[in-house]
This record gives structure tokens, C-alpha cells and sequence, in this order.
């Protein structure tokens, strides 16, 4: 019975971001409590390309998998400078002995606004396989979602981010105070959504990272998600100018599924 619910419930759950990131997230015309300043260069940016995460993944205090997070340069695209975001999601042995799961999201954005230009999706989940090829043109007002080889056109807002550089946005803000709340626009699965990031509160968590002052933020998603998928996620960043993500928590309907931060790689 219980390996039925796990492979039920947990295993979908390794289908990041943020929230969002996160996988989990979010984006523009940004409404926040406090008036957010002009979009930063690249170098103010809290991340750089060779910053690296780790994540082990569990349910029910079980491990059942792992997941990375990774900021690396990218080509120029349309003269504009890009950085290139890359999360993974694997099972381990014991969930892939019923339900392998190996996820992959590239996602490619404009180095300063953090706007995606493309996100690339290897979806392997159990017999599920699926390839997503996403590029968005702002210019056109649309976005192409090429998936399994059908495409698809999709109208979408000017501002739009993807269910990965929306993590990275949140992560830019100047400051995250209690009670503020970041609305955003995100495309995910050819349908636009509105996504509410509320920050809840502060709190010390204490970790393989050590002890540190950290920012609990809401994420309401209307969606599923990449990397914790069953419903609001709760995100939980460090206090200080680079708001790394060091904890996620998703509820599901037996227990919860957490993804905790184990080796930080600063760019």
C-alpha cells in the first residue's frame, strides 16, 4: 500500500523548479508592496554563471530522489547577453525500482531582465516521455510549444517568464519583506497564469548548510509545477542579498514532500 502512494504521489512530485522554483515561480509588470527599481545589470545579479545546488528529495522523511539547480553562460541571443538555467530531477534506487523518473529543464534568458528567450523540457517519468521546445517572441506576442514534434502558437503577455526563470526573478528582488507579495505571470504547459508569491515571514532553519536567518515565502500555484508539483509550495530563502533557496515543501495527499539544500556551489 504505501509503495502505491509513493509512486502515486511522490514520484509525480519530481517533476520540477521551484518554485517554482520551484522550479519552482513568476514575473512583470511585477506588483509588489514596495516599488521594485530598474532592472539591474547582469553583475548585480545575486547569481553567476558556476553557482550550483543540490537538493536530496523525500517524502515522508524517506529520500526519494535528487534534484540540481545550475546557472551557466549562454550565447548571446539577438545581441542581448544570456545566462542559461538547469534543473534536474532524478529518482533514486528505491523509487525507480517502480517509477523512474529523469527530468531535465533548460531554460535560456536575457541576462539582465531574466525574461526567457527558450526552455527545453525532457519530461521521463515511469513510460511517460515527453519533449517540450519552447521559445518565446515577445516581438510577435506569442510563444511556440513544440511538444512530442506538434507545435502549437500560444498568445502571451509581454512579460512573461517560464516555470524556471521565475524562481530566478524571485530571487532578485532588493528585499522580500513580511507581508509583501510578488504577483506574477508565468507560461507553463501552452496555458498563461497568474501566480501569487507571498512572503509569509521570517525564520533561523538550521541545516547541512548550518544556521541561518531565511525568508518563508507562499508560492499559490495554479498549476503544476517542475520540481514540487501538488499544489501551494512553501519556499524558503536565505535572508541575505542572494536569497538562495534552501528548502521547499509541497503538500500532497498522504504527507508532504520536501526538497532540502545539501552542497551549495557559489558562483
Amino acid at each position: 500500500m504505501m509503495t502505491t502512494i509513493l509512486s502515486k504521489s511522490a514520484s509525480r512530485t519530481l517533476v520540477l523548479p521551484v518554485l517554482f522554483l520551484w522550479s519552482v515561480f513568476m514575473g512583470f509588470p511585477p506588483a509588489i508592496a514596495n516599488a521594485i527599481p530598474a532592472t539591474p545589470p547582469a553583475s548585480a545579479l545575486p547569481f553567476q554563471p558556476g553557482e550550483s545546488f543540490s537538493y536530496v528529495i523525500s517524502w515522508l522523511g524517506i529520500p526519494v530522489g535528487s534534484a540540481t539547480m545550475a546557472v551557466t553562460a549562454a550565447t548571446p541571443v539577438e545581441r542581448r547577453p544570456a545566462l542559461q538555467l538547469v534543473t534536474t530531477a532524478k529518482s533514486n534506487k528505491y523509487l525507480s525500482r517502480f517509477f523512474p523518473v529523469s527530468n531535465r529543464v533548460e531554460s535560456t534568458v536575457d541576462a539582465q531582465s531574466l525574461l526567457p528567450f527558450q526552455m527545453i523540457f525532457q519530461r521521463r517519468e515511469g513510460k511517460r516521455h515527453d519533449d517540450f521546445d519552447i521559445t518565446f517572441d515577445r516581438q510577435e506576442g506569442h510563444v511556440r510549444v513544440i511538444k512530442n514534434g506538434m507545435t502549437t502558437i500560444v498568445n502571451i503577455p509581454p512579460d512573461i517568464h517560464d516555470a524556471l526563470s521565475c524562481l530566478y526573478y524571485l530571487r532578485r528582488q532588493p528585499s522580500l519583506d513580511s507581508g509583501s507579495s510578488v504577483l506574477m505571470h508565468i507560461h507553463h504547459n501552452k496555458k498563461n497564469y497568474e501566480v501569487e508569491a507571498k512572503v509569509e515571514g521570517e525564520e533561523t532553519l538550521t541545516g547541512p548548510w548550518g544556521t541561518v536567518s531565511a525568508i518563508r515565502v507562499l508560492v499559490i500555484m495554479p498549476f503544476q509545477g517542475i520540481f514540487l508539483n501538488e499544489g501551494n509550495i512553501l519556499v524558503w530563502l536565505t535572508k541575505d542579498r542572494d536569497h538562495t533557496p534552501l528548502m521547499m515543501k509541497a503538500k500532497i495527499t498522504i504527507g508532504s514532500i520536501k526538497a532540502i539544500l545539501q552542497k551549495p556551489s557559489p558562483s
